[in-house]
């Protein structure tokens, strides 16, 4: 009789939840399963933990359902909520689209997860979680060791690794200067020691600096804002959804394209593109001169024209919006090395930027904080230093220089960099031959199974979900992937456990 598998999973945030989930859909034998998660915000991650209403998922519910083959699961969650509460939150005054709270969706995460563990304890799996940080790991023949900080060792037959992403860097050196802010988040916390009529320094201009602003802005803070950075680009502005499906740019269609010519270059994907927007109606060039314009146009200007764009019916933007997160992680791999650091170099931080936008009504809020001459953009970032007595001495490429009470980082991390709490166990592996660093960021790991590699061999016991994955699939963070690399591993996992299972069986057989 088949028996259940062991999986250590290391990480307990969004990625994690997605995995439990899948793990809870399959058919398997009961096994054990063993959560390490040290941080207080279990299930949550960094992104979902509790703070203030005002921070909202920038995707719409469809998008961030954790169960596969069920977009409408975040949906008819949210349905539930609102009748017990009697208050529909999130509802765009520019698209109508829902765009949930950011706390609320950590509540969904929280939920589905223990759902689905509730649903493995009944079929007979012993569930543990551990409040502990896992420090090193150790291959063995048939199993990974994980060895946590109080020193104690545990066994598995498979180990998957969901250590989420990084804090922010701190460029200019200014963790510990009195008024610095090196984490954001909560938001509700962090910004306590803001006064009403500071002049805040915000270093970035992603989606973390538009949360700063837009709570900001809701504490009715009064002062100046200034959002700084080297480039100056805001994420593009998601408009009103409209139904359609992808026909050319599909995982299923270009991995068969991968297969039949080994290797891609960007003239086999810039021609699929082109029969995606032709059979669509959409106009690509647009889209290319929108890539284009980017670092061109002032970013209030481009701002000002996201947002009248909203209700646009061209479908262009909305095509790389959905493709991008959909079929990047599985078209990543099959490109040339060159084409790669061409796409990463050139033009990563724009596509992130148009394919990962922000809800309409917080771009609103930007504008309005601009007309209003409260907040102003600068790009050309060249330092930060404390002044002499308090605050800070800002100096921006255009001679701009100027004194802020406090400034707050919202670097985004360098993608891919596997965070500073998990370089232990990652180096750990790598040392063992366990794993390998991606040039690219995070660990070697397989396309179609998410095995961590080494010289190219994949490792039936060993797997990596989430941003650790970043260099080997691209767009690793998005909850549709996080979903479809979860399947893959549990399937993974199930297919090697069969293996076993049979080879046993076999050699009992011969033994009788």
């Amino acid at each position: 009789m088949p028996r259940g598998f062991s999986l250590g999973v290391v990480g307990g945030g969004a990625s994690a939840v997605c995995l439990i989930d899948a793990l809870a859909q399959a058919e398997v034998e009961p096994g054990t399963l063993t959560v390490f998660e040290p941080s207080p915000h279990l299930w949550r991650g960094r992104a979902y933990q509790v703070d203030t209403q005002t921070l909202k998922v920038n995707a719409t519910p469809d998008d961030m359902s954790v169960r596969a083959g069920d977009p409408e699961h975040f949906e008819r969650w949210l349905e539930t909520r609102d009748r017990v509460i009697g208050v529909k939150q999130g509802i765009d005054r520019y698209s109508g689209a829902r765009f949930a709270p950011r706390p609320v969706y950590g509540d969904y995460l929280e939920q589905s997860a223990y759902a689905a563990l509730g649903d493995l304890r009944r079929r007979g799996w012993k569930v543990d979680i551990i409040g502990e940080a896992v420090t090193t790991a150790s291959r063995q023949p048939h199993q990974v060791v994980l060895r946590t900080r109080d020193g104690r060792a545990r066994a598995f037959d498979y180990v998957v690794l969901a250590v989420g992403g990084d804090s922010p860097k701190d460029v200019y050196g200014l963790k510990g200067t009195p008024g610095f802010v090196a984490d954001p988040y909560p938001l509700a916390e962090t910004l306590q020691t803001v006064e009403d009529d500071d002049h805040v320094a915000v270093i970035g201009s992603g989606l973390t600096s538009v949360d700063i602003v837009l709570t900001l802005a809701a504490r009715g803070h009064r002062g100046p804002i200034s959002l700084l950075s080297r480039r100056g680009v805001l994420p593009g502005v998601r408009q009103r959804p409209v139904e359609f499906e992808l026909r050319h740019l599909t995982p299923e269609r270009m991995k068969a394209l991968a297969d039949e010519r080994g290797e891609l270059t960007l003239e086999d994907i810039a021609a699929v593109l082109r029969a995606e927007f032709r059979d669509s109606g959409a106009d690509l060039d647009s889209v290319i001169s929108e890539m284009l314009r980017v670092d061109l146009e002032d970013p209030v200007d481009r701002l000002r024209r996201h947002i009248d764009e909203v209700d646009s019916p061209h479908l262009g933007m909305r095509i790389l919006q959905r493709a991008v997160p959909e079929t990047g992680p599985d078209l990543w791999p099959t490109l040339r090395e060159e084409e790669k650091v061409q796409i990463l170099r050139a033009h990563y931080r724009t596509i992130m930027s148009l394919c990962c936008p922000m809800p309409p009504a917080s771009a609103g809020v930007l504008l309005e904080l601009v007309e209003n001459g409260q907040l102003r953009m600068l790009s050309g970032l060249q330092d930060i230093s404390p002044a002499e007595e308090s605050g800070f001495d800002v100096i921006a490429a255009d001679g701009t220089e100027f004194r802020a009470d406090k400034v707050i980082s919202a670097v985004n991390a360098s993608e891919g960099r596997i965070p500073t709490s998990a370089q232990p166990l990652a180096t750990s592996l790598i040392r063992a031959r366990a794993a390998s660093r991606h040039p690219h960021g995070g660990l070697h790991l397989a396309r179609a199974t998410s095995r961590l590699t080494v010289n190219g061999r994949p490792d039936p016991r060993l797997y990596g979900l989430g941003n650790i994955a970043a260099g080997a699939l691209f767009f690793t963070f998005g909850i549709p992937s996080l979903v479809d690399r979860s399947v893959d591993i549990v399937a993974a996992i199930r297919e090697h456990a069969a293996t076993i299972d049979a080879a046993r069986a076999d050699r009992q057989v011969l033994a009788a």
